[in-house]
């Protein structure tokens, strides 16, 4: 056998070993397990030390990065169990799941994803320091009835997570978003997004039909309506310097040069994906068009930079604009045009407002970007 089908047959073992287990397997092993330990398995002591580790980790200075973790390990495990709860005490009311689909079982739902970011995010306030901040000038995230198509930039760890809280919460939209089909190992995200408008695609495109970003993002768009908000990221993961560089070289190999050099100029975000955006626009003519922009996470590239930055101590700003319909280009070339205009301009605003830089980082201008994907328009 030679070394390259040797390669090949290990990398097909190992998409093998991480394949996602079929829903009925998800449904009736991981989620009652998870159950069983976060209330049942563990120890009282246990969780009297991760309640120590967290009032130790607020009361005294310092980093105490390990009794952070520690706490944040715990709430995350009981967050994820009583989300679980939760939603089966909905579906044994939704008639065992017949009337799941209806509004009120919907808002239902809505309500529950709310409370539980909420809360995990309140957490993280006080334990990691962590700062959301809005910039509302012109309140265009405000749920008013009319559907939104919402694309932002996509760098830095749990920023995907940050904005739905925002949208549901602050500006009490219905979020409808694609996301990569790993996200459901994680059983409590499995069962509610499953029960809200989401689409789940394969990073790698495996198996006999499996969905495209932007054909799950034209369906899910084809929906919208009252005050839901279609939340795309047309970069398609997290911003790393590895596939930025790639993404313009498939740029120039493709010939086309001029949006490489309009994607090399701009430092902190990579060129978008056109595909999911026009889909989008195509399926839902009647939703307005924001984009967003976020800032604050930078420098959080991998789990080594997250554990050196704890208590994180980031202010995260977020940042939206509404293009007006006057300017949307009616011809597809030119709407991808249009896009990279908006990058730019997003691209711009980020580096006005970075936050300040420790000495290290300084010297060398614009921050490294992130890697850390969870919704994306093409995945890779």
């Amino acid at each position: 056998m030679t070394p390259d089908a040797g390669k090949g047959s290990a990398r097909k073992a190992r998409r093998i070993a991480w394949r996602l287990p079929p829903r009925w397997v998800r449904r009736v092993l991981f989620a009652p397990l998870l159950v069983a330990v976060a209330f049942l398995w563990l120890p009282f002591a246990v969780w009297g030390v991760v309640i120590i580790a967290g009032i130790v980790a607020w009361a005294l200075p310092g980093r105490l990065r390990i009794l952070r973790v520690i706490f944040m390990m715990g709430l995350y495990l009981l967050w994820d169990a009583a989300a679980l709860v939760w939603m089966f005490v909905l579906w044994i009311a939704s008639g065992f799941g017949y009337f799941m689909r209806r509004p009120w079982f919907q808002r239902a739902h809505y309500r529950l994803a709310g409370t539980m970011l909420g809360s995990l995010f309140w957490a993280a306030r006080w334990l990691l320091r962590l700062e959301i901040e809005v910039e509302d000038h012109e309140a265009n995230l405000h749920a008013h009835g009319q559907p939104s198509i919402v694309a932002s930039r996509h760098a830095g760890p749990a920023d995907s997570f940050i904005i739905v809280a925002t949208l549901i919460n602050r500006y009490h939209r219905a979020p409808a978003i694609v996301l990569k089909d790993t996200l459901q190992w994680d059983p409590a995200v499995d069962v509610l997004l499953n029960r809200l408008p989401t689409r789940f695609v394969t990073p790698t495109r495996q198996g006999k039909g499996a969905v495209g970003g932007a054909a799950a993002i034209g369906e899910l768009a084809a929906g919208l309506q009252g005050d839901a908000a279609l939340l795309i990221f047309p970069e398609g993961g997290n911003v790393t310097p590895r596939r930025r560089t790639r993404r313009i070289a498939q740029l120039r190999n493709a010939g086309h040069a001029e949006l490489a050099d309009r994607a090399e100029a701009m430092g902190h975000v990579m060129p978008p994906h056109a595909g999911g955006m026009l889909s989008a626009m195509a399926a839902a003519p009647q939703a307005e068009v924001i984009m967003l922009a976020h800032t604050g996470l930078e420098r959080l590239a991998t789990v080594g930079d997250v554990w050196r930055e704890l208590p994180v101590d980031k202010k995260i700003v977020l940042k939206s604009w509404t293009a007006d319909p006057a300017e949307v280009p009616a011809e597809l070339r030119a709407r991808e045009d249009w896009l990279y205009g908006w990058w730019e301009k997003i691209d711009g605003w980020i580096d006005e407002n970075q936050p300040a830089a420790p000495d290290s980082t300084k010297a060398s201008g614009k921050p490294k970007p992130q890697e850390n994907s969870a919704l994306t328009d093409s995945p890779e």
